[in-house]
């Protein structure tokens, strides 16, 4: 309870290695998904075989839990440093700022409609119900449920990319001073 009411026993500058660990390796984690594993799933035939849909959502299950694991230390992180800060730091800080808290809740909301919604959602439109079909037929709506993927992750890597460029802009300015 001391901790909450004396905010200069909270050292932010713990977490700030934390919050940089997670936010770069969910960054680099996405990216690596987005543009090398599920390309290369997608040409290799995966969307092809029977049990496509139960594959995929064992697949994004796990990765989809270590995202909110990342975005939970990254918004703990930035919540103790705000929780941490001097009234002149405000405006000087992009760590302590309220966009980056903001950006991160936002950040947040779309992992949990990710891991929540659409994942289960696509690993259900995926599942053969047909066991004597020889070659299974991708439901029409599986490609606006892609779309609509693919359009939160666009988000979501704006996102982590906006809170590297306040992270980055702190950095940049503490080696000027």
């Amino acid at each position: 309870m001391n901790t909450l009411s004396h905010p200069t026993v909270a050292r932010p500058t713990r977490w700030v290695g934390a919050v940089l660990f997670a936010l770069m390796f969910w960054f680099s984690g996405s990216l690596l998904m987005d543009f090398v594993i599920m390309p290369g799933l997608f040409v290799g035939g995966m969307m092809n075989q029977p049990d496509f849909g139960p594959t995929g959502y064992a697949m994004f299950w796990v990765y989809n839990r270590l995202e909110l694991l990342c975005v939970g230390v990254i918004l703990t992180g930035l919540l103790v440093a705000r929780q941490a800060r001097r009234e002149q730091d405000v405006i000087a800080s992009g760590f302590r700022s309220r966009w980056a808290t903001e950006i991160a809740v936002v950040l947040l909301a779309i992992t949990l409609v990710l891991t929540y919604a659409i994942a289960p959602a696509m690993g259900a439109l995926g599942v053969s119900l047909d066991p004597f079909a020889t070659v299974p037929a991708v439901p029409a709506a599986m490609d606006q449920m892609h779309g609509l993927y693919f359009g939160l992750e666009v988000l979501k890597l704006l996102g982590c990319g906006a809170l590297l460029s306040l992270f980055y802009r702190d950095f940049s300015q503490a080696e000027d001073i």
